[in-house]
């Protein structure tokens, strides 16, 4: 490779280009496209990144990014004990329960409304995949006395309780968001909880419609394209669409958390880290949390008629707990997009050295 000079051809020198000179050389080519060129490169971070994608080798990029990942690592970690996350995630659990029995009431109110057949058994099935065994008993027992003597003509009465209990539970959350992302929460009594309703909403909304998509069996894509006129290969692909439509439902739902919660709104691009490891660890903890229950949990020895809901507060602690774990992730990772994305311990005057 040789750069073309002014009267003679000039070897490249044994070191990597500097970004100035690249941009000089652009702006010699092709004129009209130095104002573009400053523009991309204006800002210290992305000179920083392209320098490094310049310079830099596999290896070591490699390495910046294993370094980047254990230092969000490590912040997260002592982010949640500086904060008392596991505290916070404590106290929004009694919250949660609070809340917890009118929002029910709604939901079977509004499922008595959707003609589905066996909607309703259906969906206790797949809820007793996350819900200890104990608890489920207990929520089944509340569905099934409210939807069954008054069906939907409980919907108007279950919205309007709902409205205000559980508006407390997300008016907690969206207190306990604020300190994990280290924002001071501004807003006015008023504001917070018409936040708290349209997020209740907005996030039910979409929790509904993960569970219906996965309730939702072959024929309903069947019947969606013949409804909408798709082809046989929508069909074959549903099984598999919908597992993805649904996992997508619950991480916006909980991505509506981070953007909104916050005094300062959020991007979406900045939430989505959060919101994967909050669904990823929900999964995960509730999972560990029922097969400890079901072999090695004898709660009803020690807390006797208690042990049902002494199991629901635990699946909503950790339901809160990986909440919280989310938007701590989502906070440290915002700082070290603030502050520059090389890791601890690599030095900033490395790109400059390679120029």
């Amino acid at each position: 490779m040789v750069i073309f000079g002014r009267n003679r051809l000039q070897t490249p020198p044994e070191r990597p280009f500097r970004l100035d000179e690249i941009s000089t050389a652009v702006c010699a080519l092709c004129p009209g496209s130095q104002e573009r060129w400053k523009a991309t490169v204006s800002t210290r971070n992305f000179t920083l990144h392209v320098r490094q994608l310049v310079t830099g080798t596999p290896a070591n990029l490699t390495q910046h990014w294993v370094r980047y990942l254990r230092r969000l690592v490590r912040q997260t970690y002592a982010g949640v004990q500086a904060k008392h996350i596991s505290q916070l995630a404590a106290g929004l659990s009694y919250y949660f329960v609070l809340s917890l029995f009118p929002l029910l009431i709604a939901f079977a109110a509004a499922l008595a409304l959707v003609p589905l057949p066996n909607l309703f058994d259906q969906i206790l099935a797949l809820m007793a995949k996350f819900v200890p065994s104990d608890s489920m008993g207990l929520v089944r027992t509340v569905l099934k006395d409210v939807i069954t003597p008054h069906g939907g003509s409980l919907l108007s009465v279950g919205i309007l309780a709902t409205i205000w209990a559980a508006s407390g539970g997300v008016a907690a959350l969206i207190e306990a968001v604020n300190v994990a992302y280290d924002l001071p929460d501004k807003r006015s009594f008023v504001q917070r909880r018409l936040l708290a309703i349209a997020l209740m909403f907005a996030v039910g909304a979409l929790a509904v419609a993960a569970l219906s998509l996965l309730v939702v069996g072959p024929g309903f894509g069947r019947w969606l394209a013949g409804r909408v006129g798709l082809s046989a290969i929508f069909v074959a692909l549903w099984p598999y669409l919908r597992w993805v439509l649904s996992v997508s439902c619950a991480v916006l739902s909980i991505e509506l958390i981070y953007m909104w919660a916050p005094s300062s709104r959020r991007p979406f691009r900045s939430s989505l880290p959060g919101a994967v490891i909050a669904l990823a660890s929900w999964l995960t903890l509730s999972s560990a949390l029922g097969l400890y229950l079901r072999n090695f949990g004898r709660l009803n020895k020690t807390y006797g008629t208690l042990a049902a809901a002494v199991a629901l507060m635990a699946w909503l602690y950790w339901t809160a707990f990986a909440i919280l774990v989310g938007a701590q992730v989502n906070s440290e990772t915002i700082h070290l997009q603030e502050t520059g994305t090389l890791p601890k311990g690599q030095s900033e005057s490395r790109p400059a050295t390679a120029a």
